[in-house]
């Protein structure tokens, strides 16, 4: 049974853990419908249910309420890696600076794809997508103007492996 809990849950820890729904605890054909979406976000949900032996209904109702419980926080699109730049930007504040109010206003640039508080030396990492190295620029020059930000450190991605 372990073998099979571990080659089944592909999908990142934090979307499993402690997630519940109206149901209760996220069951096996939620899981399934988010590894599904996870890979396709527009895979009709005819589709879906047939995969999965549901209805087009079934799986709507369960999307809809993964949506209202935020399981499911948005459906995106991802750009080709030739389309954008990507990079990872740490960033270090003075010490004792760290607010929650400055990561919130770097989480709220429009570049900014996620932002991490970090424990260790590095305090903060923010994920970056630009269309070109001068609009990341742009990007990492406001965020070392936010006050209590004592330096950066930007790393551009060059390929994703996973």
């Amino acid at each position: 049974m372990r073998k099979e809990f571990v080659t089944f849950f592909t999908l990142p820890v934090y979307l499993i853990i402690g997630m519940r729904s109206k149901w209760g605890t996220l069951d096996e054909v939620d899981l399934k419908i988010l590894e599904i979406l996870k890979k396709d976000g527009r895979k009709p949900f005819v589709e879906i249910g047939k995969a999965l032996g549901l209805s087009e209904g079934a799986v709507r109702r369960r999307v809809k309420l993964m949506q209202e419980e935020g399981i499911i926080k948005k459906f995106t699109v991802e750009l080709s890696k030739d389309f954008v730049v990507n990079a990872v930007s740490f960033i270090y504040f003075e010490k004792g600076e760290r607010s929650k109010d400055t990561l919130q206003k770097i989480a709220e640039m429009e570049n900014v794809e996620t932002v991490y508080e970090l424990t260790g030396r590095i305090d903060s990492i923010a994920l970056i997508s630009a269309r070109s190295i001068s609009e990341l620029n742009k990007c990492i020059d406001e965020i070392r103007r936010l006050e209590g930000v004592r330096a950066t450190e930007t790393a551009v991605i060059l390929r994703v492996i996973r």
